[in-house]
């Protein structure tokens, strides 16, 4: 969980940032970014999925890995990226579980 007002919005510019690469679904409220198990070079046992929901007060995001590296990976790719969009609030804080 992210505490931000504005989950909603970052949600879209991050789905629409990647759709240009990656396989990207989503609504003003729910997102999910796909990374190919070979992305970059990669070779990871199988995808990578970035699941973001709009919350009020804050974006929910979860992300589903094959793999500790793919998992670490993600994490720092999806915080970097939204302290991007999010410059005014960055840098925000993540609260992994």
């Amino acid at each position: 969980m992210v505490p931000t007002a504005s989950g909603s919005k970052y949600l879209q510019q991050l789905c629409k940032h990647w759709q240009h690469n990656l396989e990207v679904e989503f609504t003003p409220e729910r997102g999910t970014v796909t990374f190919p198990r070979d992305a970059r070079g990669a070779d990871w046992p199988g995808d990578g999925v970035v699941t973001m929901i709009a919350h009020p007060d804050t974006l929910e995001c979860r992300i589903d890995a094959s793999a500790d590296g793919q998992l670490d990976g993600l994490k720092g790719a999806l915080a970097r990226h939204l302290d991007r969009f999010a410059f005014r609030e960055a840098p925000l804080t993540f609260d992994w579980a």
